[in-house]
């Protein structure tokens, strides 16, 4: 299998889904929760937590600043980031096909910035802050302005990232969103950068490959998924998905 097989199946979908994880905002230098300079790799965090217990949905509502002093670590981390080119071919094809969906488990809102209008961002947005008493919300670049645990300026209760932490729920309208897309089917569904660990990150590309519907897997390494999917690539996001945007328009 090869990149112009995927290039193939593209170029002529009327309907795609891209499912995203990390690798697709590793070139932006996004690190993961455990790679942020080796931080919480061995030794925990500095209350002897592992980082998941940290930014839990249990330890926010026992002691939301404790969670928030993790939320700023990895904000500073990334600050400054941007989209890639993997980001931006995602937005082309998008454009390119009648109708086209991303399902995305990263936070970082880069897929948005890049083009792609529509977007499952299924983990949360951390550039959107929300009450956890009232409407309030904002969108904000970065947390530079933001205090240590912040609180609404309308009703001084805690505020919140709109992310999903760990032992939380899936935000329902998000979920529903997912389930009517795949109601309808799609004609190629794509899987980059992505650990596939999640069910519902999984699912889609193996009910489609147990239909017969072409599937593609863009990643360096191996996952649950590799030995189903039509095509796959061995390869890190940027490099495959200008490869394949430049056998569709070989212009851009």
């Amino acid at each position: 299998m090869s990149i112009e097989q995927a290039s193939a199946l593209l170029a002529s979908a009327r309907s795609a889904l891209f499912i995203t994880g990390a690798g697709v905002s590793a070139a932006s230098g996004i690190p993961t929760y455990r790679g942020i300079g080796g931080l919480y790799s061995e030794k925990g965090t500095d209350e002897g937590l592992a980082i998941e217990d940290a930014l839990s949905g249990w330890m926010f509502q026992r002691s939301p600043e404790v969670t928030w002093k993790y939320i700023h670590q990895i904000e500073r981390a990334c600050r400054g980031a941007r989209f890639n080119a993997a980001h931006a071919a995602i937005a082309r094809l998008e454009r390119r096909t009648p109708r086209c969906w991303v399902l995305t488990q990263n936070v970082d809102g880069f897929h948005r910035i890049a083009g792609s209008t529509n977007v499952i961002d299924i983990h949360g947005d951390i550039r959107r802050i929300l009450c956890t008493r009232c409407t309030y919300e904002a969108h904000v670049d970065d947390y530079a302005h933001l205090a240590p645990c912040p609180s609404c300026p309308e009703c001084a209760a805690v505020l919140r990232p709109d992310v999903v932490l760990f032992g939380e729920m899936l935000p329902l309208e998000k979920v529903e969103i997912l389930r009517r897309e795949l109601a309808q089917g799609f004609d190629v569904v794509v899987s980059i950068g992505t650990s596939s660990l999640f069910p519902y990150i999984t699912g889609p590309v193996l009910e489609a490959a147990r239909s017969g519907v072409p599937t593609v897997e863009i990643n360096p390494e191996e996952t649950t998924i590799s030995t189903a999917v039509s095509v796959r690539l061995p390869m890190r996001a940027v490099e495959a998905l200008e490869g394949i945007l430049s056998r569709i328009e070989p212009s851009s």
